[in-house]
């Protein structure tokens, strides 16, 4: 009986103890941290979430999860994030689309960019327009032609409708005077089995997504939007260098916290991405990705999204586009 007694006094007073560091560390902030995504496991959105938290876990000496919330584009993610714990722990990897063009064609988007505190910038890519078995061109003059020739199959698929792929293929066909249809997709991978296939003439993908298919002949990327041709392709010219000089885009991804955490949490993700993104490994591997980083304050990623929302505007415009 005693012995029993002394048991139960044992087991007591482990689980006190136990109780005692569990409210510890959640006051001192030492349980897991969270970095939301709005896309799939297995995409590139998810890829660099990973990369980022298998680093940041060694420089916050804390576990760092990837939180996938897919759909929407992004904007369930966002959607959600509103009402996550803003103590910091908690932090969302966005591309632009969220923070520029969404705002321009949802009237209600479900969330405010006010509700995303801008972090860092994390890397910025670019963008292809790309061709598959449909039309045979080997260069951007030849799918001109072929555009003009067959204006009723003259179309284009992007993986979101109201993303800045969406605009891009539009200004493309504003700028050699065919009236391109778009064709959205859920995503990057279904338009290219749609391209391969020969269902969509062309497609604008991020040069993520589409260059190994281009490396292996399935499409071919015809032009890039970017000021400058990619490295990665250097053989692809810019759309500026055929003549059309108005077609200069790229994406962003960055980090943002819920409205409402503290500057000081603010600037301790900042820090830690700036000492991440600089690291031989990480930038190895996003440039394998097809992706530059960028760390910066978290004004010039807030200064980024406005000047990317007012080279959008006048395009949104004038496009008549409106998704509700």
């Amino acid at each position: 009986m005693r012995f029993h007694s002394r048991l139960l006094r044992a087991l007591l007073l482990s689980a006190l103890t136990w109780a005692t560091v569990t409210a510890s560390h959640a006051q001192s902030g030492e349980g897991p941290l969270r970095i939301v995504v709005g896309f799939p496991a297995g995409g590139s959105a998810d890829t660099i979430a990973r990369l980022l938290a298998d680093k940041l876990r060694l420089d916050f000496q804390r576990p760092v999860l990837v939180d996938n919330r897919p759909g929407a584009g992004g904007r369930i993610a966002a959607m959600a994030l509103k009402g996550l714990p803003r103590d910091g722990s908690v932090v969302m990897l966005a591309p632009d689309a969220l923070v520029t063009t969404n705002p321009l064609v949802f009237r209600k988007p479900g969330y405010e960019v006010a509700d995303l505190v801008p972090i860092s910038l994390v890397a910025e890519f670019a963008f292809a327009f790309a061709t598959g078995a449909e039309t045979g061109a080997k260069s951007f003059p030849e799918y001109v032609a072929w555009a003009r020739a067959n204006r009723p199959r003259a179309d284009f698929g992007s993986p979101a409708p109201g993303s800045p792929l969406h605009f891009i293929g539009l200004m493309v066909g504003k700028d050699i005077g065919v009236d391109l249809v778009h064709v959205p997709f859920q995503g990057g991978p279904p338009l290219l089995t749609a391209m391969i296939g020969g269902h969509v003439s062309a497609g604008i993908n991020t040069l993520t997504d589409m260059l190994e298919m281009h490396r292996n002949g399935r499409v071919r990327i015809l032009a890039v939007p970017g000021s400058t041709r990619d490295p990665r392709i250097p053989d692809v010219p810019t759309f500026s260098e055929l003549g059309f000089k108005q077609v200069v885009a790229r994406g962003f991804f960055g980090l943002y916290a819920p409205a409402g955490t503290s500057a000081a949490s603010v600037e301790r993700w900042n820090a830690a991405m700036r000492r991440v993104l600089v690291l031989p490994e990480v930038r190895q591997r996003l440039g394998e990705l097809a992706f530059d980083p960028k760390p910066s304050s978290p004004e010039e990623l807030a200064k980024k999204a406005k000047d990317e929302t007012a080279i959008w505007a006048p395009v949104i415009k004038a496009s008549g586009f409106s998704m509700d």
